[in-house]
């Protein structure tokens, strides 16, 4: 039997929710974004009427202002969006349990077979649509396909509020035509080589030799031509299915830039902090810290390492972090963003190989000091207990960005 996937695609999500909480704002051309005087000035989201204006999703606000003059600007609430997130679900799961959240305003679901029960696909499609409407007071839009691509390339076509179907049989008609950029894997710098090997289109992508693929794009590039071909098997995945993170981070755009290596420093001891309290609730340990830096000219370079001991210890993230910087770091342009992730991860019990020349006692006892400060914060509150040197730090907002990487959601 033939699979029937959907993929529903919450509209213009956080901004549709903040025009239903205040409904003064219905109507009107709003965008979500970061707070301009702390330097978070991106739009997140845009509302139809925005959108209709020109203003784009990841563009500066200073640049959608100009395009939409009386263009609205609200600070996000994800609180907010994890809830009706949530309810979203709660609806998909009326259907089937075969339902993978793909973001917070994304699902695919399997629903091949809830049709005996609730008809075809888009019938269901249809319900979900309707539903979501009525007891949200969201739109969606749905798309219906025979694998999970498709079905996310059909709700992208049709938007606000609609169902679009890609079937098996003439889909070449209806997608092939379609630019690169619209199927997924395939983003700005892909879409940019592929055109510079003339291949513009979805049916340039299938058409072009797989090997000639995997040559220029790697791995990727075969993925593509799987894809372009109506190819792609991967499954959608149970809803209870919990996957291990991949990495665990926190980033922030300070509030002037960083001039010095004890800035720089400061702010990665701060976001090492909740690294750790993150890795000590997730029950996991890192055998490698990453971190990124983004200057002022908005540059942004990665730099990463192995570290001697698996650790869950936010010094010990930290000074990694740091050493990679002052390592790799020319300060030919001041520091305004910085990331530190937590990456190779592994549960605090698994055996670790030792390194002969490493300090187990200094280790050690760096464990039991963050385990003591852990169980403070846990008894008395985040700020009972910190580092002397930030008490005075000005330059780290409060609301910093968590992250938290997942393997993707197209393995097999």
């Amino acid at each position: 039997m033939e699979r029937v996937i959907l993929h529903s695609d919450l509209n213009a999500c956080y901004a549709s929710i903040e025009c239903m909480l205040n409904p003064e704002l219905r109507g009107k051309p709003v965008a979500v974004g970061g707070s301009a005087e702390a330097r978070h000035g991106i739009i997140l989201a845009k509302s139809q009427e925005a959108k209709i204006c020109g203003v784009k999703t990841g563009e500066a606000l200073w640049q959608a202002k100009q395009k939409c003059p009386g263009l609205i600007i609200v600070e996000p609430h994800f609180d907010q969006y994890r809830r009706f997130s949530r309810y979203a679900h709660e609806i998909y799961l009326r259907y089937t349990d075969l339902v993978e959240p793909f973001g917070l305003d994304e699902c695919w679901l399997d629903v091949t077979g809830s049709t005996h029960i609730f008809g075809s696909g888009e019938k269901i499609a249809n319900e979900i649509r309707e539903t979501i409407k009525a007891e949200l007071g969201l739109t969606v839009s749905v798309g219906v396909s025979f694998n999970k691509v498709f079905a996310k390339l059909g709700s992208d076509m049709k938007k606000p509020d609609a169902v679009t179907c890609i079937p098996r049989g003439g889909f070449k008609e209806k997608i092939w035509p379609l630019p690169a950029s619209d199927i997924l894997g395939v983003g700005r710098s892909t879409a940019k080589k592929l055109e510079s090997y003339g291949i513009l289109t979805i049916g340039d992508i299938a058409k072009t030799d797989a090997a000639f693929l995997h040559k220029i794009l790697g791995k990727c590039g075969g993925e593509l031509w799987s894809y372009a071909n109506g190819l792609d098997s991967s499954r959608v995945k149970s809803y209870d299915l919990e996957i291990p993170a991949k990495s665990i981070g926190h980033g922030v755009t300070c509030q002037s830039d960083l001039v010095t290596a004890d800035e720089v420093w400061k702010v990665m001891l701060e976001l090492s902090q909740d690294i750790s309290k993150r890795l000590k609730e997730s029950k996991l340990s890192a055998k490698a810290v990453q971190i990124g830096i983004r200057n002022n000219q908005l540059e942004t370079k990665q730099f990463q390492a192995v570290i001697p001991f698996a650790t869950q210890s936010a010094i010990e993230i930290a000074r990694e972090g740091f050493r990679l910087f002052k390592e790799n770091y020319t300060w030919k342009h001041n520091v305004r963003a910085v990331t530190v992730r937590a990456i190779e991860l592994q549960s605090e019990n698994a055996p670790d190989q030792l390194d002969l020349f490493g300090n187990c006692e200094t280790h050690d006892k760096q464990e039991k000091i963050d385990n003591t400060v852990m169980d403070i914060r846990r008894r008395f509150g985040d700020k009972a207990i910190f580092n002397c040197c930030l008490m005075t730090e000005e330059k780290i907002p409060h609301g910093k960005n968590e992250v938290a990487v997942l393997p993707s959601p197209m393995f097999k």
